[in-house]
């Protein structure tokens, strides 16, 4: 899945804006439940919803639009509370969604490219409750699929995994396994074009990420994709199969790939 033109995945330190005193605690996907005072999240909210209504007047309205509350208080938490850059990054992933033409997307459209195989999102939660996007690495081949046809696909099975949290989750896993990686599955820009989306478009997402039985050519291609995505690399867990069996699922649960 190559990537047109890869970002730089520098974070801004960025001050939080009147923040409570008071213990941080997990934030769930509505105002009322978040660490801020209801009342000045619900201020900072309807200040960055008339701020993109005067200043981008003509982005879409409606779901992942403009006038989004929940979208609008994600970014906003994502940006530790600071309407100027929650505008900013707001106003960069609508432009991208309507671009991109994430609404149109359908299982159809990315039928061709997921018939390989390559990456689907599995029928079962994890034992944490998320959404579990797989990627299977030796069925990829940048120089033999159509990148944007990949792009297709990896952006629709991060929508129909995020269609899948269930009430009280947010976050999602994923899975990329390295078993039978080799030389012509590489490719960099896969990488750092699905950690950009998670950051750019779709920020605090993606939970917690499992390579597994990476080969030893595998490594070079992590030491050079790792600095690139900066404190996103946290994220990473090298693993085996067993681990993923035995920490991440139940016999029942477990994808099929992964059974014994």
């Amino acid at each position: 899945m190559a990537f047109r033109s890869s970002h730089s995945l520098g974070r801004p330190l960025i001050a939080p804006t009147n923040l409570t005193k008071t213990p941080s605690r997990n934030c769930k996907f509505s105002i009322q439940n978040c660490s801020l005072d209801p009342s000045h999240s619900r201020k900072l909210v309807l200040e960055v919803k008339d701020k993109l209504e005067k200043e981008h007047h003509s982005l879409p309205v409606g779901q992942n639009g403009r006038d989004d509350e929940d979208m609008i208080l994600w970014f906003l938490k994502d940006r530790k509370f600071s309407v100027e850059e929650a505008v900013a990054k707001l106003t960069k992933a609508i432009k991208w969604r309507q671009e991109f033409k994430v609404s149109e997307l359908t299982e159809e459209l990315v039928k061709s490219v997921a018939d390989t195989g390559k990456s689907y999102v599995h029928g079962f939660l994890d034992v944490h409750g998320r959404p579990v996007l797989v990627v299977v690495a030796s069925k990829h081949f940048p120089d033999v699929h159509d990148p944007v046809e990949d792009e297709r696909l990896c952006v629709f099975l991060v929508e129909k995994a995020l269609a899948k949290l269930p009430a009280g989750q947010t976050k999602i896993l994923g899975v990329f396994d390295l078993r039978g990686f080799k030389t012509e599955n590489s490719d960099l820009k896969f990488l750092t074009f699905v950690f950009d989306v998670f950051y750019y478009y779709y920020p605090k997402r993606l939970g917690e990420v499992l390579f597994v039985d990476a080969p030893f050519i595998f490594k070079p291609i992590w030491q050079l994709t790792k600095p690139l995505l900066k404190s996103y690399a946290s994220m990473v867990r090298f693993c085996s199969v067993d681990t993923v069996r035995k920490e991440y699922f139940t016999e029942e649960t477990v994808p099929p790939d992964f059974r014994d």
